[in-house]
């Protein structure tokens, strides 16, 4: 998987880096069990701070994306636990409809585009 990181955009570094990993794992090119690069490798390769790389993983590893293995490093290894997972989208997805909402995106579009999101999954 390559990882790229938007210098100029306003969204941190390590989220920008969560998420990649996210999609990477939503779309097949990362998968259940491969190991990422270690925490100064990565940084390395996409020129930021260790720090920044250990907080993504970290916060990837809260979120049961990953498990860390003094061995291995960071492994991915998905939380498969539903009911909590649903209950996170809800909160999520809560202040991205409000958001929608507030812009005059109907419950109709909305539904198209998520429909448009998983089918790239899909696909993956």
């Amino acid at each position: 998987m390559y990882v790229r990181i938007d210098f100029s955009s306003e969204e941190a570094f390590y989220i920008q880096l969560r998420n990649q990993i996210i999609y990477g794992i939503a779309t097949s090119q990362l998968s259940e069990g491969e190991n990422l690069p270690s925490v100064r490798e990565l940084a390395e390769n996409i020129g930021i701070n260790m720090h920044t790389v250990n907080k993504a993983y970290a916060i990837l590893r809260q979120e049961g994306y990953l498990r860390l293995d003094r061995r291995k490093g960071a492994v991915i290894a998905i939380d498969i636990n539903k009911l909590k997972a649903m209950e996170e989208m809800r909160d999520d997805l809560r202040v991205v409809l409000a958001k929608a909402f507030c812009k005059n995106i109907s419950c109709e579009e909305a539904h198209d585009i998520v429909n448009e999101i998983f089918n790239e999954f899909e696909r993956g």
